[in-house]
């Protein structure tokens, strides 16, 4: 399909477990199991599951940064992503001349914005960074570029000359929302992004996701375990359930009418304010308790 930009075939992706004396290999974790998808550039990927399900791991591959906190993994298949020039370029064989341009079409924003961000560093820097690597703009475009991701996600240009530690959690997920833009990706991976946030910034920075997606023509790999959250934001969802994809399907259709049992369980699981319900079982168990009196 033209307007695919990523396709993933047959991915697995194995952990080895060392042991013994010797510190032999005695096991593995399979963490991600025949993942196959295709991502249609300028949707939302939802991909949801309990921690443990395999949906990091996915998000990391997708980059390829495993191999860079675990030398020892094992990854195989395929992650295709079609290029602006009509070439395709597979991410696992991904040779060194083209890590510049995938780096430059692929950024994460990951879970954590108190640990994902360099305390030694001013945010201008933070933000300024992935130009100085993967781009040959001049200082002044790159200090505009700088300035105007600021102001694109709510924050000033006085503000980017203080370091990270002197703001607040949603206002570093903005600075990585930032830094995230600054080469002008076509896909962003989103790792649990608000998850480490308070409820009422959650819905700030998933909005101002949704806007910039909107206005940048970004496809975005939403990952996370919040459903509600999920189904605000998502066009489509992929269900994640011990390494592998287990139902996929556009957002509308995946909550009104799941398929597998466990995407039936995980809807299930979803906190629903209901006053009268909660009435109800009060009077059950008065009742109860009156009849075991």
């Amino acid at each position: 399909m033209s307007d695919t930009i990523l396709k993933i075939q047959d991915l697995n992706v194995e952990f080895p477990v060392f042991g013994g004396i010797f510190q032999r290999e005695i096991s593995h974790v399979h963490a991600v199991k025949n993942v196959t998808m295709n991502i249609t550039m300028g949707k939302t990927i939802g991909v949801v599951g309990e921690s443990g399900s395999g949906k990091s791991t996915l998000g990391k591959a997708i980059i390829n940064v495993l191999r860079l906190t675990a030398p020892d993994v094992r990854v195989s298949g395929n992650i295709l992503l079609n290029s602006n020039e009509g070439k395709q370029i597979n991410v696992l064989d991904i040779e060194p001349s083209q890590i510049k341009s995938y780096r430059s079409d692929v950024q994460m924003i990951f879970q954590d914005p108190y640990s994902s961000l360099n305390p030694r560093m001013l945010v201008s820097d933070i933000i300024r960074e992935p130009l100085d690597i993967n781009t040959d703009l001049t200082t002044i475009e790159k200090n505009d570029r700088v300035d105007w991701l600021l102001h694109k996600v709510g924050l000033s240009k006085e503000q980017g000359n203080r370091y990270p530690h002197e703001f607040s959690g949603g206002q570093r997920q903005r600075i990585a929302i930032a830094r995230s833009l600054s080469t002008k990706p076509r896909i962003i991976i989103a790792d649990e992004p608000v998850s480490a946030l308070d409820v009422s910034i959650q819905a700030q920075v998933i909005n101002l996701m949704m806007d910039l997606q909107e206005e940048m023509n970004l496809t975005i790999i939403f990952i996370a375990h919040d459903l509600s959250v999920v189904k605000h934001i998502s066009t489509d969802i992929s269900v994640m359930y011990l390494g592998e994809v287990v139902e996929m399907g556009d957002t509308k259709t995946v909550f009104n009418k799941p398929q597998h049992d466990y995407t039936k369980t995980l809807l299930k699981s979803i906190p629903h304010p209901d006053p009268i319900g909660r009435e109800a079982r009060k009077e059950e168990r008065l009742k109860l308790k009156k009849y075991n009196m």
